[in-house]
């Protein structure tokens, strides 16, 4: 079944959007890390809606450990991370059960699973089980704290507004300044004045998150196939809405010449370090020390006010669709939260894989 990732450090989601409860099982977390629920809830509330455009669904997505904690310190054993949903209406869902969403995996999920699935708010297909991502990642940020690694993400583009790069001090300084999450103020105005207008007009907009990972150690990933980029890339095209992922220069890569992408070795400090990061951080699979940066392309909201043709799955014929509900005219800044937090499960999970991480912390 595909809901688990990783390989020593493994989280299990688990729940539907309408459903009682979302949450996740997290094996391999050494024993003696130190955790409580303040932790985690910390990262959950940074995906709550609060930004313009957002959902009025208000949740209050309170995290409750059920298992693996014990005197404020992981056991060793499984921990299980709960949220209970709350905010629930289905009659909308109820209303469209047999008319898919265009943009939406009502469709591939019928097919799929022959009509039992949960149909309601978009079952496991929902972004609310981005919920349990964060959970996950909350535990690994600690993790990865012990080694010095950081996670930061932050919001560069919506609709077609670009915000003007920054530095990672400045990111870490500005991105919990707006609710959009932009470390540039003066796209993150335009930003919101575009969101604005298009919720207006009953549409959707989608944007770009940028990640960064600082102070990697060299020698993370395991090719051929467990390579670095590539499971970072798995991890990110878990979060529903994301349509497209790049590392360092990306696709702008195939428009250099080999003279301008490369990216030339020095030595700093004793260490070796590289004067540009066209790379991203990642050579032939494995982080190289430098910062891994990685762009994730998030797809306007599918499900927007306007009238869209679809199909009636009962008697095979087209239909109009008109959705109504709560919904998020742009998800971009709640994505951020969740960036950082595929990102650092699947770097707390090669991190172990390499022995950085000890089995029991003491």
């Amino acid at each position: 079944m595909g809901n688990s990732l990783g390989k020593l450090f493994t989280i299990t989601s688990f729940g539907e959007s309408h459903g009682r409860c979302v949450g996740t099982v997290i094996e391999g977390c050494p024993a003696g890390l130190s955790l409580i629920e303040a932790d985690i809830q910390r990262e959950v509330d940074k995906r709550r809606p609060g930004a313009v455009g957002t959902t009025k669904r208000a949740e209050e997505d309170k995290v409750e450990i059920l298992s693996g904690v014990f005197n404020s310190h992981t056991t060793g054993a499984p921990i299980t991370l709960l949220i209970w949903n709350e905010d629930i209406d289905s009659s909308e869902y109820e209303r469209i059960r047999f008319l898919p969403r265009p943009g939406h995996a009502d469709y591939t999920a019928f097919m799929k699973y022959g009509g039992f699935n949960d149909f309601r708010g978009g079952g496991m297909f929902s972004g609310r089980i981005t919920a349990t991502f964060v959970m996950a990642g909350a535990v690994a940020k600690k993790l990865l704290r012990l080694i010095g690694v950081e996670i930061l993400a932050h919001t560069i583009e919506i609709g077609g507004i670009k915000a003007q790069p920054k530095k990672p001090d400045e990111v870490r300084q500005n991105i919990d300044q707006n609710p959009l999450k932009c470390a540039d103020f003066e796209a993150a105005e335009r930003m919101a004045q575009a969101i604005e207008k298009t919720r207006k007009a009953r549409d959707s907009l989608g944007g770009i998150v940028e990640g960064l990972a600082l102070n990697v150690p060299a020698g993370l990933g395991e090719p051929v196939f467990d390579t670095l980029e590539g499971d970072l890339a798995k991890a990110l095209f878990a979060i529903p809405a994301v349509k497209g992922v790049e590392f360092g220069s990306g696709f702008a890569a195939a428009r250099k010449r080999g003279s301008e992408n490369n990216d030339p070795f020095t030595i700093k400090s004793g260490k070796i370090i590289t004067k540009t990061n066209n790379a991203g951080g990642i050579l032939g699979g494995i982080s190289n020390g430098m910062p891994i940066i990685v762009r994730v392309a998030i797809k306007p909201t599918p499900s927007i006010a306007r009238r869209q043709k679809t199909v009636n799955l009962r008697t095979m014929e087209v239909a109009d669709l008109t959705i109504k509900g709560r919904h998020d005219t742009c998800i971009v800044p709640r994505a951020v939260p969740v960036v950082e937090a595929m990102m650092a499960v699947t770097l707390g999970d090669f991190a172990l894989q390499a022995g950085l991480i000890p089995r029991v912390l003491r």
